[in-house]
């Protein structure tokens, strides 16, 4: 059997190759964060071995006193390509997913202040939990759905993708352009305001409409 024949879609976690992540992509969180509105789109990248799924805790690493959730609609690529024209984008959508782009702030303001890149703040193990696969049917409109995520049954973000400055079809084709993208690879577009700290034994758990949920628990890195 090819290695083709052997990947499934439905579990892009095992063998995708790389997690795209788009910065300050709602104009609220980027306030929030008293970062300026980008005028094209900021990127990050986070490697396969950040994927964690339910079942399996967020670990905070043993070097950050401030661990942020960030909830985001993942797009799961069906058809890779190079410099996919807008018009062509959705045609390399295979899916969605509802993630979480964990994120060690006080790592990330020390970077920022010093110029430096975000890699220990963003590409950490279990830094980006994931839902299950959603087929692309089931979201007819990725620039149409609503988010949230709850901290022990507290609500702390709540928005829709309709925010988001840039469109999926554009983030597709602007990634395209200088970074391959290739099946199982997943892009991370962006969240919404209320990011906040999480503490180990918090529960957390979000949603995508009435479509998927999914519930971590935090614990502590233990050495």
């Amino acid at each position: 059997m090819s290695l083709q024949a052997s990947r499934n879609i439905s579990r892009f976690w095992e063998w995708g190759r790389k997690i795209i992540c788009v910065g300050r992509n709602y104009a609220d969180h980027a306030k929030e964060l008293k970062n300026a509105i980008p005028k094209e789109p900021v990127l990050f990248l986070k490697p396969p071995t950040a994927y964690v799924r339910e079942g399996s805790p967020i670990l905070v690493p043993l070097y950050t006193t401030n661990l942020h959730h960030e909830v985001e609609l993942g797009v799961v690529i069906g058809k890779g390509g190079t410099a996919i024209p807008q018009s062509a984008a959705m045609e390399h959508v295979a899916g969605y997913a509802l993630c979480l782009d964990m994120t060690a702030r006080d790592i990330q303001d020390e970077c920022k202040s010093k110029g430096l890149p975000w890699t220990m703040a963003k590409a950490f193990n279990t830094s980006c939990p994931v839902s299950e696969f959603i087929p692309k049917e089931r979201i007819p409109d990725p620039g149409k759905v609503s988010l949230w995520l709850k901290v022990n049954d507290q609500l702390r973000q709540s928005g829709c993708t309709s925010q988001m400055i840039f469109s999926v079809p554009y983030l597709i084709s602007y990634i395209s352009d200088f970074i391959t993208l290739e099946e199982g690879d997943l892009i991370l577009t962006g969240t919404p305001k209320g990011v906040s700290a999480v503490q180990e034994h918090d529960e957390l758990q979000a949603g995508i409409e009435d479509i998927v949920t999914m519930s971590f628990t935090v614990d502590r890195q233990d050495h």
